[in-house]
């Protein structure tokens, strides 16, 4: 069974949903293939800070009521150190800009009802995923589903299925560029049935290790804690976790962390990875297929965000005028919001983590640099530009 379309989508995540939805904006038709499920994508509960610069396209979009109904607006976050809690006012030192916290499984609730309701298909539950004829101007994607051979016949095709799809693959692997770095540390996150402990997100660095203190709704709380990567979540009971948390939050201003019943664990490694040849003759990545970043600088959707609206204004350049150009520089200019989220991705966590096996000398620069970001207005408002997001490339 063939189909054709002009962008054959694989990945039904943040990046592919929302290609979808803006070229069909644009009346460029698309099909879009998922290897889980949709309960599966919409039910797999993650961590989501929108950046502001996101939290504008979604709303550009029409698919932001939701996420200002029930998310959180953040116009700040706070740095714990040294037994003390600081605030870095990121409304006030970016001119009004803030960031949302809303997870990435409700992002993709919104995007699916809306890409289904524009008419796009999604094919959910696909197997046996092989592109074929990227090197010319007529690619195709082959595939299985319910156990019939399948295959979409397109113009381009954008590989939008994360870091273990085969998307990346199909580029020969001596033509592409990674670069891999994997941090001696995990987090073990919760979920717990508990009031918010804090306004904003907490960011708590101390010599056993690193805190984050989320929020997901005003009765379920997200958190996470430095851990070893090959740790088990069954060494860990709930009274051993409390424990943990409270040792590393609290200090001598009698702010206390607030308890509750913990429905879900799981630990998660950390790595910085970045594919540089995002584009192959008609196959462009865009997202998690081309980049990962560690979470502690919020950054992965909204780089996968950053992809799409370039990809997207590229694709519709080459259907309005004929141009190849924003095509071919897909890549390079891409590339530069990339390292840009990696960088400060990088910098959040060596600045917050304590690794294994460091001299008494690195602890006190990482402690130089937390007392500086603190005291300085230059260095807040650096870390807060950053933090709620630099603008899309032509966009303000």
């Amino acid at each position: 069974m063939a189909q054709k379309t002009q962008v054959g989508i694989i990945g039904a995540g943040p990046a592919g949903l929302l290609l979808a939805h803006m070229l069909h904006r644009q009346g460029i038709g698309s099909i879009i293939i998922e290897a889980q499920t949709r309960e599966a994508i919409e039910g797999t509960i993650k961590a989501g800070v929108l950046e502001h610069p996101t939290v504008q396209l979604l709303d550009e979009l029409g698919v932001g009521e939701r996420m200002h109904a029930v998310g959180f607006e953040h116009h700040g976050i706070e740095l714990a150190f040294g037994g003390k809690r600081h605030r870095i006012d990121l409304h006030e030192l970016t001119g009004g800009k803030s960031i949302m916290v809303y997870p990435q499984h409700e992002v993709i609730k919104d995007l699916v009802a809306a890409v289904l309701a524009n008419g796009t298909t999604i094919e959910f539950g696909v197997r046996d995923v092989a592109l074929e004829g990227i090197e010319g101007t007529r690619p195709s994607i082959r595939y299985t589903l319910d156990g019939e051979a399948r295959q979409i016949d397109c113009d381009f095709i954008a590989g939008c299925d994360g870091f273990h799809g085969p998307s990346r693959q199909a580029i020969p692997a001596a033509l592409r560029v990674e670069h891999l770095k994997t941090y001696p540390c995990g987090w073990f996150g919760i979920l717990c049935e508990a009031p918010p402990s804090s306004d904003e997100l907490i960011y708590a660095q101390s010599d056993r290790g690193f805190v984050l203190v989320s929020t997901r709704t005003p009765t379920v709380q997200r958190m996470y804690f430095q851990c070893d990567p090959s740790d088990r979540v069954d060494n860990w009971s709930d009274e051993r976790i409390w424990a943990e948390f409270h040792a590393r939050t609290e200090g001598s201003d009698g702010w206390r962390l607030k308890e509750g019943r913990i429905f879900q664990k799981g630990i998660i490694a950390m790595r910085s990875f970045v594919c540089e040849t995002m584009q192959h003759g008609r196959l462009f990545l865009a997202g998690d297929a081309a980049h990962i970043v560690p979470p502690t600088g919020a950054k992965g959707l909204n780089l996968a965000a950053g992809d799409v609206v370039l990809l997207s204004s590229a694709i519709v350049d080459f259907y309005r005028d004929n141009s190849h150009q924003s095509l071919d520089s897909y890549s390079a200019r891409a590339l530069k919001r990339v390292w840009r989220g990696e960088q400060f991705s990088w910098f959040m966590t060596t600045l917050l983590h304590d690794f294994d096996g460091e001299d008494t000398i690195t602890r006190r620069f990482r402690r130089a640099q937390l007392d500086y970001l603190v005291s300085s207005r230059a260095a807040s408002t650096s870390l807060a530009e950053n933090y709620v997001g630099l603008p899309f490339e032509g966009r303000a």
